[in-house]
């Protein structure tokens, strides 16, 4: 296999596996369309460059299979923005003053971005709002998607890389202000966290759930 054909094989299995949170080499194999030797031989090559990990799972009858999930380093092959320059700043903030300003300023900072999003994802069904701001979310650096939950109501937003992920590990309150941030974008809906990273999961989702009436306006003072 040329050199040419193994980096986008690479790239591929590391984006599945941003997206799956872990798999066998048979799966990925079969989504890829390469054989499993061809994709053990690129998880061992990843799993040298320490961009992946296995465990072995014992799932049925035969030899246990090897789960291959990302690491941290794998995880940072994707964007992350200016999160050095972030991270110094909060660090500052929050040495310098106190915690019931910082949490204003980072609720602010909410409404402000909210506001934004709310005039680029327009008008339109709850779908089409979705679309827009998963759009706007992978632009930023975030690995986003969203589907119909079965109730056939609700959509679930995840989100499997975060381009600020680094800084919430350290300040979890950027987690409570992403949830805000969600709920002022989306004023005509209950939006509520269904899975976190922080918490071990491997993305983190929203469940959005249309209210009975119409699109009420964004205010400073809407209730969190």
């Amino acid at each position: 296999m040329s050199a040419s054909t193994q980096a986008p094989t690479r790239e591929a299995a590391l984006a599945l596996l941003l997206r799956q949170g872990e798999a066998t080499a048979a799966q990925l194999a079969e989504l890829l369309g390469v054989s499993v030797q061809i994709m053990r031989r690129h998880l061992r090559s990843l799993e040298d460059d320490g961009l992946v990990a296995s465990s072995s799972s014992g799932e049925g009858p035969g030899r246990p299979s090897n789960h291959w999930h990302l690491t941290d380093e794998g995880h940072d092959q994707f964007p992350n923005g200016s999160e050095h320059f972030a991270l110094a700043l909060l660090t500052s903030l929050a040495d310098s003053l106190p915690a019931d300003t910082v949490q204003t300023l980072l609720r602010q900072q909410a409404i402000t971005k909210a506001l934004d999003y709310r005039r680029q994802i327009g008008s339109g069904s709850l779908l089409e709002r979705l679309e827009r701001l998963v759009e706007l979310r992978c632009n930023e650096g975030y690995v986003s998607d969203c589907h119909a939950e079965p109730d056939g109501l609700s959509w679930c937003m995840s989100e499997f890389h975060c381009s600020v992920s680094r800084l919430a590990e350290q300040f979890p309150v950027l987690c409570d202000q992403e949830l805000q941030q969600m709920r002022h974008t989306f004023p005509d809906c209950s939006v509520e966290r269904v899975h976190w990273r922080l918490e071990a999961g491997h993305s983190c989702g929203f469940r959005i759930t249309p209210h009975s009436g119409g699109s009420a306006p964004l205010t400073q003072d809407q209730d969190d």
